[in-house]
C-alpha cells in the first residue's frame, strides 16, 4: 500500500482510460500490459513505463510471473529505476520469494527507506522476526508507513507488547501515527486487556481527528468490549457518525458475550442488513443463557429471511440440544447437517455422537460412529466418553480394545469411566498400562487414579502416584491439587494432607483444594481445626460453595460444636447466597440430634423448603435411640415407613428404642411387622488397607 501513494498523485494527470485501466490493475493479467508498455516504449515516455511495470507486477500471482516481468525490466535497461526496482522488490516479497527480493534489495547502494519498508513487511509475512527488526532498527529516515508496517508486523505475530513499545518509540520521535497505525495499535492493546490504553488510544484518537473513522471506532468498539467495558463500547457506537455492517456486529457480538442477551436483541432488529454473522451471534447470545427456545426461534427466522446456516452455527445449536436434552430439536437438526453436507466435516459427526450420547441415545450415538468416518480419532473418543457417561463401561471398553489408535484423552476417559463405576483396580491397571503403551498422563488422568487409590485407601500407591506427578513435571492445577487431598485424607493420612495443604494454599485460585482439607478435617474428626480452615478461606477472598458448607457443618458435628453450626448454617443463605439442600440439612439434624436437641431438630426437619428423605428420618431416628426419645422416634419412624414401607433398619431402631424403654408390648408388635414383611437391608462390606 505504502509503494504506490505516488503512483495514485501521477494516475490524476494520466489518461482517463489509462486511468481506469491501471485502478483496476489488481484483477488484470499481467500480460495486459505488455501492449501499454511497447507503446510508451516506442514513445520513449518513461512515465507511462513505469506506471505499467508497477502495475503489471502488482498484479502478478506468482514469482513466476514476475520473473518474466523481470527479464523485460533487465532487457529493456530499466533495473536501476528505483520505483520499478522498488516494484520488483515488492512483487518478489508478496510471492513468497524472500530470497529474490533480498537480493535485489542488497543491490541498493544505499538503504532506501521505501525498499526498506517492503523487505520489513516480507521478514514478516514469512515469519523472520529477527531479520524484520535488524533491518528496521538500521533503516534510514522512519516515517508513519514505517513504524505502522513494523508495529502490523509485529502484532500479525501475536508480539502485542513489542508493538506497543514501538509504538511509544514512534510517539516520542514525534511521527504522527495514522488510522491505519491506530488499529493495529488498538488489536495490541485489547489482547493485552487494558481498559486504561484502550482510553488513552481512544482519546489520541480523537486528537488525530478520526476517531469518525469507521475502520477506528470498530477496532475500538472491539477492544472495548475485549477489556469487559461494554458500556463504554455501547457510547461510542451510538457516537459513530457512519456504521457498516461489520460496527453492527462488533456491537451485538459485545452485548452477547456479556451476557447482555435483552440489550442484544434489541440491537439486532435495528441492523439494516443482517447477514449470517448477525443471526449466529444472537443466536449464539441466548446459547450462552442456556435460552435454547429463543435461539431456535432466531434460527427459524433466519431460514425465513432466506439465509442458510454455517457449520459452525449447527454446532453450537447441536451443542445446545445435547447439554439440554433437547432431543427431538436436535434430531431435526442432525436432519440439517446431513441435507447440506455439513456431515462431512469431523467435528460435526463428534458434535452429534456428543449430543445423542448427552440425550442418552447410545443407539444413535453408535449408528451415527458407524456411517461416520474411522479415521478421526475425536470421534472415536466421543463414542468411548458417550457409554462412559450412560454408565456402559463395558461397551466403552470394547470400543477402546478396537480403537486403532489411542491419546491421553482416550485413556483418561476410561480411567475416569472404571473410577466412576467404582472399579478402582481396573482403573489402576489400565492406567499402568497406559504409562507402558508410551502415553504421558495429564492431570486430568491423574485426577482419576488418585480418586481410585483413594477408594481403595492404599496409601503405598497413593505415594507412588504423587511421586510419579512429581518426575513427570506434570502440572497441578486445583483440581489435582484437590485429588491430592482428599487421597492422603482417604487414605489415613490426614497430617500428609494438611502438610501439602499449607504448602500450595497460596497457589489455589479455586475453592476445590480448600474443600478437599476441610471434609478430610471432618472425617478425621479435627473440626476445630476444620473450622480454623475455613476462617482461612474467607481471608483468601475464595467464595465457598455448596459442598464447603457440607464439609464444615461435618466438622461441627463430629466437634459437637452446636452453635457454630448453627450460624454457618444460617449464613449460607443471608451471607454467601447458597441455598440449603437435602444434605446441609441432614448435617445439621446430625448435629442437633447427637446434642440431644431432638425437638429442634425435628422443627427443623418441618420447616425444610423440600420433603425430608430416608437419610433425614434415619438420622433423626438413629438419634432418639441414642437419647431414648420414644415419641420423637416413634414419629421419625413412622415418616420413614410412609418413604420407605421395607426399610428394615428404622424398624429396628424403633423396636430397640421400645426395648431401651421397657415396652415389650411394642417390641414384639414391631418385630411381628418386621417378620410378616419383606425387609430390606443394605449389604455391608469392609476393606483392608495395604
Amino acid at each position: 500500500m505504502f509503494l504506490f501513494i505516488s503512483t495514485s498523485l501521477r494516475l490524476k494527470t494520466f489518461p482517463s482510460f489509462l486511468r481506469r485501466w491501471f485502478s483496476t490493475s489488481t484483477l488484470q493479467n499481467p500480460q495486459h500490459f505488455i501492449p501499454i508498455l511497447l507503446n510508451a516504449r516506442q514513445h520513449h515516455n518513461l512515465f507511462e513505463c513505469e506506471l505499467a511495470f508497477v502495475s503489471a507486477l502488482k498484479s502478478c500471482s506468482s514469482s513466476s510471473q514476475g520473473r518474466q516481468l523481470h527479464s523485460l525490466v533487465l532487457k529493456l535497461g530499466l533495473h536501476h529505476n528505483t520505483f520499478i526496482q522498488n516494484s520488483l522488490i515488492n512483487m518478489y516479497a508478496k510471492c513468497g520469494s524472500i530470497s529474490d527480493a533480498q537480493l535485489l534489495f542488497d543491490a541498493f547502494p544505499t538503504l532506501d527507506p521505501v525498499s526498506c519498508n517492503i523487505m520489513v513487511s516480507g521478514y514478516f509475512r514469512i515469519g523472520q522476526l529477527d531479520r524484520a527488526r535488524q533491518l528496521f532498527d538500521v533503516m534510514p529516515s522512519k516515517n508513519c508507513v514505517s513504524y505502522t508496517t513494523m508495529i502490523m508486523g509485529l502484532v500479525k505475530n501475536d508480539c502485542f507488547g513489542e508493538a506497543l513499545e514501538v509504538f511509544k518509540d514512534m510517539r516520542s520521535c514525534g511521527v504522527v501515527p495514522n488510522d491505519l497505525t491506530l488499529v493495529n495499535v488498538i488489536s495490541a492493546c485489547s489482547h493485552f486487556g487494558g481498559i486504561w490504553n484502550c482510553r488513552m488510544i481512544h482519546a489520541l484518537a480523537v486528537k488525530l481527528r478520526v476517531e469518525g473513522l469507521v475502520l477506528v471506532s470498530t477496532n475500538l468498539m472491539h477492544a472495548y468490549c475485549l477489556c469487559s467495558s461494554v458500556r463504554e463500547a455501547g457510547r461510542l457506537f451510538d457516537e459513530m457518525p457512519e456504521r457498516n455492517l461489520v460496527s453492527w456486529n462488533v456491537m451485538l457480538n459485545g452485548y452477547s458475550k456479556a451476557g447482555l442477551v435483552d440489550m442484544a436483541g434489541e440491537l439486532f432488529e435495528r441492523i439494516p442488513d443482517k447477514d449470517v454473522i448477525s443471526w449466529g451471534t444472537m443466536i449464539d447470545g441466548y446459547i450462552q443463557r442456556d435460552c435454547l427456545h429463543e435461539a431456535l426461534m432466531v434460527y427459524c427466522a433466519m431460514l425465513r429471511n432466506g439465509l442458510g446456516p454455517n457449520e459452525v452455527m449447527v454446532v453450537n445449536l447441536v451443542s445446545a440440544c445435547g447439554r439440554l436434552t433437547a432431543n427431538s430439536d436436535g434430531q431435526q437438526l442432525h436432519g440439517t447437517v446431513v441435507k447440506r453436507g455439513f456431515d462431512c466435516y469431523p467435528f460435526m459427526q463428534t458434535t452429534i455422537i456428543h449430543f445423542y450420547a448427552a440425550c442418552g441415545m447410545m443407539d444413535l450415538a453408535n449408528l451415527q460412529f458407524k456411517v461416520g468416518v474411522k479415521d478421526h480419532l475425536v470421534s472415536w473418543n466421543a463414542l468411548v466418553a458417550g457409554f462412559i457417561k450412560n454408565k456402559m463401561t463395558e461397551k466403552a471398553r470394547q470400543i477402546f480394545d478396537e480403537m486403532p489408535e489411542r491419546d491421553v484423552f482416550s485413556w483418561s476417559t476410561m480411567i475416569s469411566g472404571y473410577t466412576q463405576a467404582e472399579e478402582p483396580r481396573m482403573a489402576l491397571e489400565l492406567f499402568h498400562k497406559m504409562v507402558a503403551s508410551g502415553v504421558k498422563p495429564n492431570e486430568v488422568t491423574m485426577v482419576s487414579v488418585l480418586s481410585a487409590i483413594a477408594t481403595l485407601g492404599t496409601l503405598k500407591e497413593g505415594r507412588w502416584a504423587h511421586e510419579y506427578i512429581r518426575s513427570e513435571s506434570i502440572p497441578l492445577n486445583d483440581n489435582l491439587r484437590a485429588a491430592l487431598i482428599d487421597m492422603y485424607a482417604k487414605c489415613g493420612s490426614i497430617n500428609t494432607a494438611l502438610q501439602f495443604f499449607n504448602q500450595i494454599r497460596d497457589k489455589v485460585s479455586c475453592v476445590s483444594p480448600w474443600n478437599a482439607i476441610i471434609c478430610g478435617l471432618a472425617s478425621h474428626g479435627h473440626g476445630t481445626l476444620g473450622l480454623e480452615v475455613f476462617s482461612d478461606m474467607q481471608r483468601y477472598h475464595i467464595k465457598p460453595n455448596s459442598i464447603t458448607f457440607i464439609g464444615v457443618l461435618s466438622a461441627c458435628c463430629h466437634a459437637g460444636m452446636v452453635e457454630p453450626g448453627r450460624r454457618i448454617f444460617k449464613s449460607m443463605k443471608s451471607v454467601y447466597n447458597e441455598e440449603p439442600d437435602t444434605k446441609h440439612y441432614g448435617c445439621m439434624v446430625d448435629l442437633l440430634g447427637r446434642a440431644g436437641l431432638l425437638e429442634e431438630a425435628e422443627e427443623l426437619i418441618k420447616s425444610m423448603p423440600m420433603e425430608a428423605d430416608i437419610v433425614i428420618w434415619g438420622t433423626l431416628l438413629a438419634a432418639c435411640r441414642t437419647h431414648g426419645n420414644v415419641n420423637i422416634g416413634e414419629r421419625a419412624a413412622e415418616n420413614l415407613a410412609r418413604l420407605a414401607p421395607s426399610h428394615g433398619g428404622g424398624k429396628v431402631l424403633l423396636s430397640n428404642i421400645y426395648a431401651d424403654a421397657g415396652r415389650w408390648e411394642d417390641v414384639s408388635l414391631v418385630r411381628r411387622v418386621m417378620q410378616s414383611q419383606t425387609m430390606e437391608r443394605a449389604p455391608g462390606c469392609s476393606g483392608v488397607v495395604r
